[in-house]
C-alpha cells in the first residue's frame, strides 16, 4: 500500500500511542509509575543520605570549627594587644615617673647649688661690709679729729672778722669743746 504524499492530520494513529490523554494521568500506567517513583525516590534518598548529606554536614562542621578557631584566635590576639597596651601604658607611666624624679633631683641640686652660692656671696659681702664699716669708722674718726681743728680755725676766722681782732687759742678751743659737748 502506498502512503499519501502529504498528511492531512485526520489519519488514524495506531492504538497505544497517546491514546487517552496525558500519560501520567493514564489509569492503566498509574501503578507502574508509582512503583518507579518509589524506586527513584528511594535511590535518590539513599544517594543523598550516603553521599551528599555527609559531605554537606562535614562542610558545615568544618566551617563551624573554623569559625570557633577564628574567634579563639581573635580573642587570643585581643588579649595580646590588651597586654601590649597595658605594658605600653605602664612603660609610659614609668618613664614619666623617672622624668619627674630626674626633674625633681635636678631642681634640688640646682637649689642646693644656688643656696651654696648665695651663702658664699653673703659671706663675701659680710666680709666686705665689715671692712667697709671699719674703713668708714676710721674715716669718720679721722674726719672728727679734723673737724675740731677745722671748727677752731673757722671760729677763729669768724670772730676775727666780726670783732676785727683774733681771739686767744684757749678761748677758741674751749668754745669749740663746749659746742661739741652739746
Amino acid at each position: 500500500m502506498a502512503e499519501p504524499a502529504h498528511k492531512t492530520g485526520t489519519e488514524h494513529v495506531p492504538k497505544g500511542e497517546h491514546d487517552g490523554g496525558f500519560p501520567p494521568f493514564n489509569a492503566q500506567t498509574f501503578a507502574s509509575q508509582l512503583v518507579w517513583l518509589v524506586i527513584a525516590f528511594v535511590l535518590l534518598y539513599a544517594l543523598m543520605a550516603k553521599w551528599a548529606l555527609p559531605r554537606v554536614a562535614k562542610i558545615i562542621e568544618n566551617r563551624q570549627k573554623r569559625i570557633v578557631d577564628d574567634l579563639a584566635e581573635a580573642e587570643r590576639l585581643k588579649g595580646q594587644s590588651d597586654e601590649a597596651v597595658a605594658a605600653y601604658e605602664k612603660a609610659l607611666a614609668d618613664a614619666r615617673a623617672r622624668a619627674q624624679g630626674i626633674a625633681n633631683e635636678t631642681r634640688e641640686q640646682q637649689a642646693a647649688a644656688a643656696e651654696a652660692t648665695r651663702k658664699a656671696l653673703e659671706g663675701e659681702l659680710n666680709v666686705k661690709l665689715a671692712q667697709a664699716e671699719k674703713s668708714i669708722a676710721a674715716t669718720k674718726q679721722a674726719a672728727m679729729a679734723n673737724v675740731r681743728s677745722i671748727a677752731e680755725d673757722a671760729a677763729r676766722a669768724i670772730v676775727e672778722r666780726l670783732i676785727g681782732s683774733a681771739p686767744s687759742d684757749q678761748a677758741v678751743t674751749e668754745a669749740v669743746a663746749d659746742a661739741l659737748k652739746r
